[in-house]
């Protein structure tokens, strides 16, 4: 999947491939896993809880760990400031000797509100997980769900594209020609206590996860609360890690649907079963080859200067299309209603049509030319303004993008890359959107 633009909040991508980390022996494992409430208490209805997740991984020699936290994102935007992953990585090499570059965190990209100590209640996970090291078998398998997304990249048959949000309106039908794809694969990860019950899930999907519930409280959505129904269902204090895929324009969905209450409950239980079908297929083994390269590397910042200037033309080219009716809404609405249930005879019964036509007058036929045009023209208009609140929704953000940018003083930026290698299993990571 392609990214759709520069980096801004830290999230894992997981993918099985054949990713060469070098030569390293295979060795025992031992893994521990804790996890601690993070949802801010103070910000209003809680639906349910949200998490700071670790799973801390080691054959000895080397040591790994990963979190996976419900929120937005690991700073830039949201309420984890940028803060966050240096302490906490500094905190763990301080307390734990684990260096930082093998410390790994994944935000979900959920909208929930987190407390404002987020990065000291990881800690405390981290060191919850360090504490409780059992010796571990693992196995990695893939799982398939595509009843939970949606791209919400929208091509119309003008060559542009719009986009599913709530922060405007769709185009019309009639303008849509095509939508993008999804990536419908979960990648799962399992270790096993070595009586047999399951000490850890790591699931990988590609997906918004901000549908939202019907209590509109704060909430972990579709991805935490898959987690929490694969933990209830294998039970045994097993713990479920989220780590979000290439989800840029991946939307949950029916994202916009307004007949039914949102509802990530219903989506997250079925991304939970199709997780958990996986897990069941997963063979495990008892010796793995653990490895970790880290590096950095440098990406251009984009300059949106110029698409900026051509949605500004684009703006000022809507502002004078508009033009005026005699309608307002109060009049439109009715006169919509009768000119589509009746378009023949849409002012009166048929019986007065037919009387005028005998009597050579055509005057009710007028007035509905004229009632047409000025129906047309209204419906126009309405067009025209949504097609302004999606040009204008985007400027204001691209003007943001546009500050960051020019704040920044320099035209590229560091990007961390993390490889990770446990037997058969590659993960990949690396911060964007």
């Amino acid at each position: 999947m392609k990214m759709n633009r520069y980096v801004l909040i830290c999230t894992l991508f997981f993918c099985l491939v054949g990713v060469d980390l070098g030569s390293a022996q295979a060795a025992e494992l031992t893994a521990g896993v804790a996890k601690v409430d993070i949802t801010n208490l103070k910000a209003g209805p809680v639906n349910d809880p949200l998490y700071a997740k670790a799973l801390v991984i080691s054959d000895g020699a080397t040591t790994v760990v990963m979190v996976s936290v419900d929120a937005v994102a690991i700073g830039e935007i949201g309420y984890i400031k940028n803060d966050y992953l240096p302490h906490v990585r500094a905190a763990i090499q301080q307390e734990l000797g684990i260096a930082p570059s093998n410390i790994m965190i994944n935000a979900s990209h959920c909208h929930g509100k987190v407390c404002a100590d987020t990065d000291q209640r990881t800690i405390a996970a981290i060191k919850q997980a360090a504490a409780n090291m059992v010796p571990v078998k693992f196995g990695v398998g893939e799982g398939y769900e595509d009843r939970v997304s949606e791209n919400r990249r929208i091509k119309l048959k003008n060559g542009r594209v719009a986009d599913s949000r709530h922060a405007y309106s769709l185009p019309p039908d009639e303008e849509i020609e095509s939508v993008g794809p999804i990536d419908p694969e979960i990648g799962v990860l399992r270790f096993d206590r070595l009586d047999g019950t399951t000490l850890a899930v790591v699931f990988n999907f590609a997906c918004h996860p901000i549908q939202g519930v019907p209590s509109q409280g704060n909430t972990a959505d579709l991805s935490g609360l898959a987690a929490t129904a694969i933990e209830e269902t294998l039970g045994n204090n097993c713990l479920a890690l989220f780590v979000q895929g290439c989800g840029g324009d991946i939307n949950p969905a029916l994202y916009k649907d307004v007949e039914n209450p949102r509802d990530a409950q219903t989506l997250g239980n079925q991304l939970a079963l199709s997780t958990l079908k996986a897990v069941g297929a997963i063979q495990t083994m008892g010796e793995a080859p653990l490895q970790v390269h880290h590096e950095t590397i440098r990406l251009p910042r984009a300059n949106f200067s110029r698409r900026i200037a051509e949605m500004q033309i684009e703006r000022d080219r809507l502002l004078n299309a508009l033009h005026g009716t005699s309608l307002n809404l109060k009049t439109f609405l009715p006169l919509v209603v009768k000119y589509n249930v009746s378009g023949q005879f849409p002012s009166y019964y048929s019986h007065r049509y037919l009387h005028e036509s005998q009597l050579g007058r055509d005057d009710l036929q007028k007035h509905d030319a004229l009632n047409r045009e000025n129906i047309a023209s209204y419906i126009q208009n309405i067009h025209t303004m949504e097609k302004l609140t999606r040009v204008q929704t985007n400027l204001r953000l691209l003007h943001k993008h546009q500050t960051d940018f020019i704040d920044a003083g320099k035209r590229d930026l560091e990007v961390e890359l993390v490889g990770l290698r446990i037997g058969d299993f590659r993960l990949v990571t690396f911060p964007a959107s």
